[in-house]
């Protein structure tokens, strides 16, 4: 009696030879990824970080301490000088960058596949929904290098703020020292506090970046008589990331305010707790100090970014 056991046919050379092209495509893909994420990053710091730290000022300051985004600088370079001032926490985005932005575009990789898989993507190319939806998942793996750097960040962008007395010292020395002291009062929840904010600002955030990035990318790359796509000029793709910059804080700016506060604040804050704090400090306008610096930032931070 014959056997109705199905025969495994092994696969030829040449398939396990496509398979193997196909992987190291992948992980070459990944790699570049990787690479340009960080490099990208730490120019965006470069250029960023002055219209950051005026932005981070203007959102965690008492009420009146500062006219606007002029005066936070004229009272910043007066106090602690032009450079020592104005870059002052730098240290902290400079040593997380590479590997936060890396992340995010390995994650947005990542995404994107989860999306091909989930989803059909039509001739080849992710509509700007589906590039929009990788955008947020990639967000989800940053956030655990994020937190932690951006809590540094805001405590030593801040601290220059107050008034020393003759002798006196800064609170923290640096970014090492920052975290020794926040492990000792409480443990990683410390160190990590505003890991949600911080991903309910993100997630979106990077879903408006790429979805903007692409639609502006897809809009100005030139094509010939028969339709087929050049290539996209220096000029275009900084206008793209320009425009990928102003959309992510125009979309979560409130939220970025919250997280500041959150970040900087003594004690145990909870979430809640500094969202009826700054509404009770002027309604819907005071989740918006330091705008102004942020979409001056945005535009040459993020042309250089990508």
């Amino acid at each position: 009696m014959g056997s109705n056991t199905p025969k495994v046919v092994a696969p030829s050379a040449e398939e396990v030879k496509e398979e193997a092209k196909a992987a190291a495509k992948s992980t070459l893909s990944g790699l570049r990824s990787f690479i340009a994420g960080g490099v990208g990053g730490v120019c965006a710091v470069v250029v960023g970080h002055p219209f950051d730290l005026i932005k981070v000022r203007m959102q965690t300051a008492e009420k009146g301490a500062y006219t606007g985004a002029i005066d936070v600088l004229r009272k910043t370079v007066a106090r602690e000088g032009l450079g020592r001032g104005l870059y002052a926490g730098v240290t902290a985005p400079l040593a997380g960058v590479t590997p936060m932005f890396a992340v995010s575009f390995w994650g947005y990789d990542l995404g994107k596949g989860i999306v091909q898989r989930v989803s059909k993507v039509e001739n080849g190319q992710y509509s700007i929904g589906q590039v929009s939806a990788a955008g947020f998942f990639s967000a989800i793996p940053m956030t655990v290098i994020t937190a932690p750097f951006e809590r540094v960040k805001v405590l030593l962008q801040i601290q220059g703020q107050k008034e020393l007395k003759p002798g006196e010292k800064p609170r923290y020395s640096g970014a090492t020292d920052v975290v020794r002291q926040l492990y000792r009062e409480g443990g990683l929840r410390s160190v990590f506090r505003g890991s949600v904010a911080t991903l309910a600002r993100d997630g979106p955030g990077s879903a408006a970046y790429f979805a903007t990035y692409e639609y502006f990318k897809r809009r100005l790359t030139p094509k010939d008589e028969q339709g087929r796509q050049g290539s996209l000029s220096l000029p275009a793709v900084c206008a793209a990331g320009g425009a990928a910059g102003v959309a992510m804080w125009s979309a979560v700016f409130p939220l970025d305010t919250i997280k500041s506060r959150l970040q900087s604040a003594e004690g145990r804050p909870t979430l809640g707790g500094v969202v009826r704090e700054v509404y009770g400090r002027g309604g819907i306008k005071a989740f918006f100090p330091g705008f102004g610096p942020a979409m001056a930032r945005a535009v040459p931070a993020n042309a250089v970014t990508l």
